[in-house]
């Protein structure tokens, strides 16, 4: 396995609606196209609250290419972006890492 660490960093006061979206639309786009997560974080303590911190986990960088690229190009996720970002983008960017479980990593 590996895993995608992503980080994203939202205009102050625009969370709530990244929180919304994941929540009730992107979510469910993952799942049409098979992407898995391991799990959402808010920052409570440390550099910016305005964070929103997750983990998604691929067999390989094939697979996350493929079903990535999918869902980015796919309509009904294009349509909600634009629907919520109507009144105004919501990241100021967003980072992005790859991560390799080392031998005695709990999760694998």
């Amino acid at each position: 396995m590996i895993y995608e660490l992503r980080v994203y960093r939202t205009i102050p006061g625009r969370l709530p609606a990244l929180l919304s979206r994941f929540q009730n639309h992107t979510l469910k786009l993952w799942e049409k196209h098979g992407i898995r997560q391991a799990g959402f974080w808010t920052t409570l303590v440390g550099e910016s609250n305005n964070d929103l911190t997750y983990l998604l986990a691929w067999e390989s960088l094939a697979e996350r290419e493929q079903k990535w690229n999918a869902f980015a190009t796919d309509p009904d996720w294009l349509k909600v972006r634009a629907e919520t970002e109507a009144d105004g983008a919501i990241n100021q960017n967003v980072m992005n890492a790859f991560l390799s479980p080392t031998a005695f990593s709990s999760v694998k």
